[in-house]
């Protein structure tokens, strides 16, 4: 059975995906953007990702300003034809899972990127935003799939939606004591991960010799609480404008053994096994409790969450904290400009994997005045 391809006119098999004369992409995708079987193109909710097809992820995400339509190209801002290619300067542009933007607010952004020498993005990214009574909430979510795992691509992005869900519940205040909210945040968190993890089960193959598997790293924003939680070496930075910028998720890594027993972070972090992580999500995970931090902010600044693609590069909180620094004074208050930036940096740096940057502008509700410290219970690694 042959059928034609929708931008060309090709004559393609009926069960391909992508086109070989023009490149375009076809197959499961092309009933999706249609409108599906019954004509009916489901909903897109402004900022946060069109529903996910496990069997060939299209359309990803859309700006909050921008939620559906075409999509602008990444080199000049034109417009994006059927081909992939820009109508106004012809550029080629990347596959939409190899790279992705979400705005769900003004003030929260995130890029998923592939990078320069992987051959597809395993990273994902889900983000949600809105208005509580304690003020506005931010809900950042990254995971990055192991690369040498199966369908760790669709794995990766189905868990990272399936926990951002989750979180969008308001922060619980347990009984009202300062311990009871924490363990009540604890077991949210603890939902998100079995969320996620629920997730990249059902989409692990039969019979799978590398199921898939990701990290983690989740970040809950709500007037000036904030809660993270991890499992593997996704990160979470909080960068003040003043003060000292500081890393507050802690890697499930060989690396991070090493640092603990004595070693210095960039040897650690370059070292053979630099990246290789003792805990993870997937059917063959050893633990899935999430390392814990809760923090009280009480000054404007940066909350970022980030795939190793990018903290391979800015490790350091205060190297970080200097480059957003620099990619602010040109870019403002703008989340998804510096989020761009900082993706720029790594692959310029190399970009030897996939990146992913999750940013919210904090800025404190009038009158908090909570004290800049981390606290909550906090899960070592199990090696």
């Amino acid at each position: 059975m042959t059928r034609p391809c929708p931008s060309c006119g090709e004559q393609l098999a009926d069960a391909a995906a992508f086109c070989e004369a023009c490149g375009a992409q076809v197959g499961a995708a092309d009933a999706d953007l249609a409108g599906g079987p019954g004509g009916v193109k489901p909903p897109v909710v402004a900022g946060e990702a069109a529903p996910f097809d496990a069997t060939f992820p299209t359309r990803i995400a859309g700006s909050a300003r921008a939620p559906s339509g075409p999509r602008p190209c990444l080199a000049c801002g034109g417009v994006v034809g059927p081909d992939g290619y820009c109508d106004s300067c012809g550029t080629k542009q990347p596959d939409e899972r190899d790279h992705f933007r979400e705005q769900p607010a003004p003030w929260v952004a995130g890029v998923c990127d592939r990078g320069l020498v992987h051959a597809r993005n395993e990273d994902a990214l889900a983000l949600h935003a809105g208005d509580t009574a304690a003020g506005p909430r931010a809900v950042l979510v990254v995971l990055d799939g192991v690369s040498n795992t199966d369908d760790s691509h669709l794995a990766s992005l189905a868990g990272a939606r399936a926990a951002r869900d989750v979180l969008r519940a308001t922060l619980p205040a347990g009984l009202g004591t300062a311990q009871s909210r924490t363990a009540a945040a604890a077991r949210l968190f603890q939902q998100a991960v079995d969320a996620a993890q629920a997730a990249i089960v059902d989409l692990t193959p039969d019979g799978s010799e590398h199921p898939p598997s990701a990290t983690f790293a989740a970040a809950v924003l709500e007037g000036g609480r904030l809660v993270v939680g991890n499992i593997g070496d996704s990160r979470v930075y909080w960068l003040p404008d003043a003060g000292t910028p500081s890393q507050l998720s802690v890697d499930d890594s060989v690396a991070q053994l090493q640092i603990e027993a004595g070693m210095t972070r960039r040897e650690a972090e370059e070292g053979p096994q630099g990246h290789a992580i003792t805990r993870w999500l997937g059917v063959d995970a050893p633990d899935l409790e999430p390392r814990l931090c809760e923090l009280d902010l009480d000054r404007p600044g940066w909350l970022l969450a980030c795939s190793d693609g990018l903290w391979n590069y800015l490790s350091e909180p205060a190297a970080l904290a200097e480059r957003l620094r620099l990619a602010a004074a040109d870019a403002g208050a703008d989340p998804m400009a510096v989020a761009l930036a900082l993706v720029a940096h790594a692959n310029a740096s190399g970009g030897h994997d996939n990146i992913t940057v999750a940013l919210a502008r904090v800025s404190p509700p009038p009158g908090h005045n909570a004290p800049d410290h981390a606290r909550g219970p906090e899960r070592e690694s199990d090696g």
